[in-house]
């Protein structure tokens, strides 16, 4: 028996878009670690972005993750396979054989990389149609970002950072709404960051294209003004943007335009980080945080509901990466996967809140509201009154 009187129930935390490493960087991350810190942030389950060694382009590495996850035992761990081969943009992977693996894989994706050739995105838009596939965009134009440091704008033109403008991202978003209204395929949009993308988004949803978008928990709530510093827990990509966009992105998340929330969850070890900005790797860590960036950014504001955030956080990123078993309203009878959280405690994160191998937090020191006190996955308490357990013991 669990006491929650006073606490906020909701399903278990979803998370789309989540970056664990294994195998080839267990020097960031391992599949174990990185379901602990999933466990810490109230998720049952995430989807292992292919950009592994070897990258997660055939049924034989997809199934080496699911089988990792399944030992691990702390969240349900869904492969995403790569569209090409090698995410090097020239050939498709083996989507088929992915999708009919063990590993049962939905959602494609060359993270990292934008499908920038628009006959392979076409390509690759029409093959994972024949399944019920989607793919899933990073978008940003090579050839636009080249160098590029920081949001283009005043802040990169003050500290003489290479500038990294949102046409970049919005050009790919506009292309492939278009490739997938003309296939009648499912396009997902990854950590999408601009004014201009929400509005595209809406544009595509009123046409009835079958898009779907996500925005990261540091892009509804950060700013490019956290470069001054040049302290590279700030460097993302996409990177932070103006409070212009932030203001747009939680918009489009409040009224639907943007579907979920998804942590991009990037571990680095401390060497990739711990240096100059234009030396130093994209990326932040984000399970442990994104339900109290999210509770600060969008419940507090007024802009969302608890209901909404279990739409945002768990049923809608169940329904779009086809997770059966996830998602699902808390219910006698049903499979337990749930999350317990105090949204009136309040406290400074710090890397003690961290449970995974790295710490490039944006948020460390950072006042942030609530504490997740409980994860439960498939009936097996992980997260107890805000403290891991060993599982196995």
């Amino acid at each position: 028996m669990i006491d929650a009187d006073g606490l906020v129930a909701l399903p278990g935390l979803v998370d789309l878009h989540t970056h664990l490493r294994e195998p080839g960087y267990e020097a960031s991350e391992t599949v174990l670690s990185g379901t602990r810190a999933a466990a810490a942030g109230g998720f049952t389950a995430v989807f292992a972005m292919p950009n592994t060694s070897p990258v997660a382009d055939s049924a034989g590495v997809v199934e080496q993750e699911l089988a990792l996850g399944e030992a691990a035992g702390y969240a349900t761990v869904q492969p995403i396979g790569a569209v090409t081969v090698g995410q090097k943009g020239e050939r498709l992977a083996e989507l088929g054989a992915m999708a009919t693996s063990r590993a049962n894989v939905r959602v494609f994706s060359d993270d990292g990389f934008c499908v920038w050739d628009p006959l392979i995105m076409r390509r690759a838009l029409e093959y994972v149609k024949a399944f019920g596939g989607v793919i899933a965009q990073h978008a940003q134009d090579p050839r636009l970002t080249e160098g590029a440091q920081l949001n283009e704008g005043s802040v990169s033109a003050e500290l003489g950072l290479a500038g990294w403008p949102a046409v970049a991202e919005e050009s790919i978003i506009a292309r492939d709404i278009l490739l997938a209204e003309h296939v009648g395929s499912r396009l997902h949009v990854c950590h999408l960051s601009t004014a201009g993308s929400v509005e595209l988004i809406r544009w595509a949803k009123k046409r009835g294209v079958a898009v779907t978008a996500e925005v990261t928990p540091h892009h509804l709530l950060l700013t490019d003004e956290l470069a001054r510093g040049y302290d590279a827990r700030f460097k993302v990509n996409p990177p932070l943007r103006t409070q212009e966009d932030v203001l747009a992105v939680r918009e489009g998340l409040a009224d639907g335009t943007i579907d979920i929330v998804a942590t991009d969850h990037a571990p680095h070890p401390s060497e990739a980080k711990a240096c100059e900005w234009q030396a130093a790797a994209n990326g932040m860590v984000g399970l442990e945080s994104a339900l109290r960036v999210v509770h600060q950014a969008m419940v507090q504001t007024g802009l969302l509901d608890w209901a909404d955030v279990a739409r945002v956080m768990s049923a809608n990123p169940a329904r779009i990466g086809s997770l059966a078993g996830h998602g699902t309203p808390i219910a006698a009878g049903q499979p337990a996967e749930f999350t317990l959280y105090d949204a009136d405690a309040q406290g400074v994160f710090a890397e003690a809140d961290l449970h995974g191998q790295s710490t490039n937090s944006p948020y460390l020191g950072r006042d942030l509201p609530g504490k997740v006190l409980w994860t439960v996955h498939r009936g097996y308490v992980t997260l107890e009154d805000g403290v891991l357990r060993e599982l196995g013991e």
